[in-house]
């Protein structure tokens, strides 16, 4: 039960720091609509999993220095994408969310969620090392510390997706919301060229 209640708490602060993916749940909640930050969170909740059975089955690849620095290449290149995206994005914000939610489809978002999840090195990093401090857990164990992950990461992204894209919400953020996409897409573009430099 103290082994839970560590891993449960080190993996939530971790959940805390706001990053690549908070960023991405962000602005697709402001400027689109909750369904598609939705979509957005299951497909982080999804790399996630993909993250913590590779980690917790020994089968992180991602140990390998070689592995780990063409991730960190490729995950500075999908984040220099994204922030250049969102720093030359028009942002204009629409109350009504029908309106919003038609310019990009669901699958689309998932996809995009999914591969800022396997591409954030933070996120594949903290399951290798949570799985070597875990070498004493039997497989049962393993699997439900593993469930319990990918479900409160689904269960705090959706929340941010579902606060951020409340009417309330963007009535209060329609003046700064331009100038934080374009905060955001640069501190996301610098952080991914720093990832490239780093992984080559």
């Amino acid at each position: 039960m103290d082994q839970f209640l560590a891993v449960a708490v080190a993996h939530f602060l971790a959940l805390l720091i706001p990053g690549v993916d908070f960023f991405l749940i962000a602005r697709t909640a402001t400027t689109s609509s909750r369904r598609n930050a939705s979509a957005i969170s299951v497909g982080i909740a999804c790399a996630n999993g993909i993250l913590v059975t590779a980690a917790f089955s020994g089968l992180s690849l991602i140990s390998t220095p070689m592995v780990l620095h063409a991730i960190q290449a490729a995950g500075g290149m999908f984040l220099v994408w994204i922030g250049i995206a969102f720093f030359r994005a028009e942002v204009s914000v629409e109350l009504d969310e029908q309106a919003r939610s038609g310019r990009t489809t669901w699958a689309k978002n998932l996809g995009i969620g999914l591969a800022s999840g396997l591409l954030n090195p933070k996120n594949a990093l903290f399951y290798v090392s949570l799985a070597a401090a875990l070498t004493d857990a039997g497989p049962v164990s393993l699997m439900l510390y593993g469930a319990w992950m990918v479900a409160i990461v689904l269960v705090w992204d959706l929340s941010v997706a579902v606060a951020l894209g409340s009417k309330r919400t963007l009535s209060k953020l329609c003046r700064i919301l331009p100038w934080l996409t374009k905060a955001a897409g640069g501190f996301l573009a610098v952080l991914g060229l720093g990832m490239i430099l780093t992984g080559l």
